[in-house]
C-alpha cells in the first residue's frame, strides 16, 4: 500500500477525522538522463553559490525576500511554520458549493483522502454520504509543503478526493492575454453554423478514459527500441495546415464526408410568420417512409440521420443508445405517412 504524501485532520464544524493525503495520479511518460553531447557523461543540476561556484547543501538553504538589489530578509524554515501553528495539519472546511458552480479552470490537482484508521470509518463515511447526497463540494485551506493551498473535498466513486484549486488572482484574464480573438465581425455564416454543428453531433461519443491513451509516449519508446536496434527512425506526418477561411464550407463538406455523413442539411433564412403556412401547404406532399431495416446494425451518424427525419426532440445530445431508444417504438409501427417541412 502507498504511504501517505501528507497527515492530518479533516474537519467540517465540531466533528473531526484523522485523514491521510495520497496522490491520486501517476506519471508514466518517459525520462531520461542529461548527458554532454558525444559523451555518455551525465549533466547534473546542482545548488551553486553564485559568488564562489561552490556547491551548497540543501540543509544550508534558507528563503531570502530581496529588498533591494542584495539585500535580503532571511527566513528560516521553522520561523515560516510558527507563523501558522497547526495549519500544516489541518483540512478545515469552511463552507460547501455546488459543484456545477464551480469553473474547471480553478481545478489543479487531485489526492484521495483516506481515514487514518478503521476506527474513523463511521465519520468518514458520514462525510461522504451527505456530500453525494447534496452534490456539493467542501472549501478549505490547508498548508502543504510550505504552501497555503484552496481545496475542494468531494466525492469520486466510494472515496473522499480533495482537489487543490487556483486562487481567482492566479487565473488570467483571457482578454488580455491572447490578442487575436474572435470579434463579433467574425460571426459563422448560418450554413456553415449548421455543418459544424453536425459535424460535432456525428463525432460526439461517451466518455470512457480507457479510450484514451498516451500516444506521444508510446511513439517515443518505439523511437528508443529503433535506434537501439539500429532500425531507421520513420518520421511522423506533418502537422495539418491551418484551413483557409475562403474555403471553410468545403472543409466542413469533406469532414462530414470523412466522418461517415452526407452533405450538410440546407438552412434557408427564417420565413415570415404571415407566409408560413402557405409556404408549408406549397410543400406539403405524402410520402411513405423508408423501411427502417435493423437498427442495431447502423452508425450513430446514420442514426442521427433517421433522428433527424423522424423530427425526434433532443437527438443532438443523445447517446447511440439514446437514439436506438427513440427510434426503435417507430420500429413496429406500420409504414406511415409524413410530411415534407420546410427548413426555416
Amino acid at each position: 500500500m502507498a504511504r501517505p504524501i501528507w497527515t492530518g485532520t479533516l474537519s467540517f464544524g465540531l466533528v473531526t477525522v484523522p485523514v491521510g493525503l495520497y496522490s491520486a495520479t501517476e506519471d508514466h511518460s518517459v525520462h531520461f538522463r542529461q548527458l554532454q553531447r558525444g559523451t555518455s557523461d551525465r549533466v547534473r543540476n546542482q545548488r551553486v553559490n553564485e559568488r564562489t561556484g561552490e556547491e551548497v547543501e540543501y540543509r544550508e538553504v534558507v528563503k531570502g525576500f530581496e529588498l533591494a538589489e542584495g539585500e535580503y530578509v532571511v527566513l528560516e524554515p521553522a520561523e515560516l511554520e510558527q507563523i501558522s501553528p497547526g495549519r500544516s495539519k489541518s483540512i478545515e472546511i469552511s463552507g460547501f458549493v455546488d459543484l456545477a458552480e464551480v469553473d474547471p479552470i480553478y481545478f489543479d490537482k487531485t489526492y484521495y483522502l483516506g481515514p487514518r484508521g478503521k476506527e474513523y470509518a463511521r465519520v468518514y463515511g458520514l462525510l461522504h454520504r451527505a456530500l453525494a447526497d447534496t452534490n456539493r463540494a467542501g472549501l478549505a485551506t490547508f498548508v502543504m509543503r510550505g504552501k497555503q493551498y484552496l481545496a475542494a473535498v468531494r466525492v469520486e466513486g466510494d472515496v473522499l478526493v480533495l482537489q487543490t484549486m487556483h486562487y481567482a488572482e492566479e487565473v488570467r484574464d483571457p482578454h488580455r492575454e491572447i490578442d487575436n480573438l474572435p470579434e463579433s465581425a467574425a460571426e459563422p455564416s448560418q450554413k456553415e453554423l449548421a455543418a459544424a454543428r453536425q459535424l460535432i453531433e456525428m463525432l460526439s461519443a461517451d466518455w470512457n478514459p480507457a479510450d484514451y491513451h498516451d500516444n506521444y509516449t508510446e511513439q517515443v519508446r518505439e523511437l528508443v527500441e529503433a535506434k537501439l536496434a539500429g532500425k531507421e527512425v520513420v518520421t511522423a506526418a506533418p502537422a495539418p495546415e491551418s484551413t483557409n477561411v475562403v474555403d471553410l464550407m468545403a472543409v466542413l463538406e469533406r469532414s462530414l464526408q470523412q466522418a461517415g455523413g452526407d452533405e450538410p442539411e440546407p438552412v434557408t433564412a427564417p420565413t415570415p410568420k404571415g407566409k408560413a403556412k402557405a409556404k408549408d401547404e406549397e410543400q406539403d406532399e405524402e410520402q411513405p417512409d423508408e423501411p427502417d431495416g435493423d437498427l442495431d446494425g447502423l452508425s450513430k451518424a446514420e442514426l442521427y440521420h433517421l433522428a433527424a427525419e423522424r423530427d425526434i426532440a433532443g437527438r443532438s445530445s443523445m447517446t447511440r443508445d439514446q437514439l436506438l431508444e427513440a427510434l426503435r417504438p417507430a420500429q413496429d409501427k406500420p409504414a406511415r405517412k409524413r410530411r415534407l417541412r420546410a427548413v426555416s
